[in-house]
Order: C-alpha cells, then structure tokens, then sequence
C-alpha cells in the first residue's frame, strides 16, 4: 500500500485533535442538558432554607438561571472554552479553585492505581496467555474476574478491615497525618511533590504510605480488565508466524515469550488503559469516599449531597474534559508505536 493511501503521522494526529471540537460539543451538551432536566431549582435545592425570595431570586440572576435556556447553554459554552466552570451555589467557590486545591490528590491516585494496576496485571497476564487452558491460567482469570465485578468500595472496607487487625500502625485514611499537612508548605498543590520540594524525607515516607491503600483498592479494579487483555494478546500473539519462525530457530519458549509475543501484545494495551481512565475516575469517586480522600470526587458527592447544581456541573465538564484529552493523547501515543494506526 502506498504511503499516500495509507496516510501520514501528522496528518492523523491533526485529524484526531479537529475530532476533539465535535467530541466536546457533544459531551458538553449531553453534561448541560442533563443537569437542566433535574427537577426542582437549583439555587432553592442548594440554598432555599437560608435566603429569603428576594435573595434567592438575586442569586438566580447572579448566575444566569432566569435567562432562556440557549441563552445559558451558550454561556456555559462560552465560559467552558475560558476554563471557567462556574461558581458553587452553597458555598460560592469558583469551581476551578476546587479543582486547583483538590485535583492533585485526585491526580496522585489515579496515577498510584494506573502503577498498581500495570505491576499486577502484565506478569499476570503474560502468566495466564503462555499457560493457555492450565490451572494457573484458570486462577489467574478468575482473579481477574473478580477484581473487576467487586465494588471499589466493598473491598476497599475489607482491604481497611485487614490492615488495621495485622498492620495496625499502617495509615487507613487520609492523604497524609496531621503533621505532614500541617508542615509541608503547598507549593503545587500535589501533597507528595510538596513534600519532596521542602526535601522532607519523613513525610514523603509517610505520604506514600497513605497512598498504597487507596490506590491498590482502585488498581485492582483496573488490573481486571488489562489481565484479560494482555491474557488474549498474547495468546494471538504466539500464534503469528514471526513467533514461529523464532521458535524453529531453537530459541527457547520462555524468551520468544517474553522478546517476540508479550512486547508487540502491549501495542492494543496501549489504547484500552487509555479508554480505561474514564473508568478510574468513577472509581476514585467512590475510593475517595472510602478512604476520606479529599479529591475531587469526594467534592463531587459533597455537591451532589448538597444538591449544588452548579458546582456538580463543572466538576462533571471537568472530568469530561479530562477524558476527551487523555484519549487522544491515548490515540497519538498508540500511533507513534504502532504503524498501522493511520487514517
């Protein structure tokens, strides 16, 4: 196939960033129009029983509420594209104040869960392709299964109820103690990078303590289905004739294994944890609440507690713009290491 008919790497990446406009339009419409059918008002759901009418319909008009709805939905659009996600209605908090302030702990676990998750799952999965139809790949499977269907916060309980009765003195909440917080200055608004600024050893020590629990609660949902990924890779993988060529070389199962089928098997693994974040950040929501996380997800529920409509929608445009982003940065790496990625 030519290289005209088979397109070019710039030419994918400029098209895959233009589908990006389409992507967020529809996103952002579905998050705006979803938020509109709740029922009830907004500012009397958040704060009707402490401001008299006159005040509530002040606040109503403050925030845009008694304008036509193309009215507002172009000024959501409008203040989406300026990275102004609102103001809360309970507490009147510029939403991206919260996202500066709560979204590095949020960074930290997703990042904490996407390394657990890739430290159990490839071995496993590797483990599982090779010994194809064996016991071990029976166990490892039914690991994988179950560490997908099992609610985040079910085992996080249970993970919670196992350290405190044999590792009594390991950290079971927060993102750090009391004293770590209270002397690390907030320099990035990341705890554990703040932590080695002030080149404070103790508290990063005691930083990443608190994060092994919270993280390897949500890495387990995640190892599930790259377990069964790689697992199916592999397996397809040693079957190419590349990987038979090699064997009848005389080159010894093991490094075909690990030199010729797992490598090239990681390629499509590329692109699933890259579909799998939208997944891990449902997943931190409910990790944050068991953990007494404060991310972003925990302010979620919070919001959504305290009916905020407004705050609740920023978050979720938050979190939407943060998918549409990683997915084409997904799609760019997979690109760059995969050649038949093209348009």
């Amino acid at each position: 196939m030519s290289s005209a008919s088979s397109g070019s790497l710039p030419r994918y990446i400029l098209i895959r960033i233009l589908l990006v406009v389409p992507m967020m339009f529809v996103l952002l419409s579905i998050v705006f129009l979803l938020l509109r059918v709740a029922p009830g008002d907004p500012v009397s759901a958040a704060v009707g029983d402490k401001l008299s009418p006159e005040a509530l319909e002040s606040r109503r008009a403050a925030l845009g509420l008694d304008r036509p709805l193309v009215v507002q939905y172009l000024e959501y659009l409008g203040r989406v594209a300026q990275f102004d996600f609102g103001r809360t209605i309970s507490d009147n908090r510029p939403v991206l104040d919260i996202i500066k302030n709560q979204g590095g702990a949020t960074l930290t676990l997703t990042l904490g869960a996407f390394l657990f998750a890739l430290v159990i799952a490839l071995p496993l999965g590797r483990l599982a392709g090779r010994h194809r139809d064996t016991a071990l790949d029976a166990v490892i499977r039914i690991f994988g299964v179950v560490s997908y269907a099992a609610p985040v916060f079910w085992v996080g309980i249970l993970l919670v109820l196992l350290v405190i009765t044999y590792v009594p003195d390991w950290p079971t909440f927060g993102i750090a103690s009391a004293e770590t917080e209270f002397y690390v200055p907030d320099r990035s608004g990341i705890i554990l990078v703040d932590a080695i600024l002030a080149n404070d050893s103790q508290s990063v020590v005691d930083v990443l303590q608190h994060h092994v629990l919270p993280c390897f609660t949500l890495g387990l949902l995640l190892s599930g289905v790259i377990i069964r990924l790689v697992r199916v890779n592999v397996i397809q993988t040693l079957k190419d004739d590349y990987v038979e060529a090699a064997r009848a070389r005389g080159i010894p199962e093991r490094r075909v294994v690990r030199k010729h089928a797992f490598r090239n098997a990681l390629v499509p693994v590329i692109t699933v944890i890259g579909l799998q974040f939208a997944l891990v950040l449902s997943g931190a929501i409910l990790t944050e609440r068991t953990f007494n996380w404060p991310g972003l997800g925990n302010e979620l529920v919070t919001y959504v507690t305290a009916r905020d409509y407004v705050a609740v929608q920023g978050l979720v445009t938050f979190f939407a713009v943060a998918v549409v982003i990683v997915s084409v940065v997904v799609d760019v790496l997979n690109a760059l290491v995969d050649p038949r990625v093209r348009y």
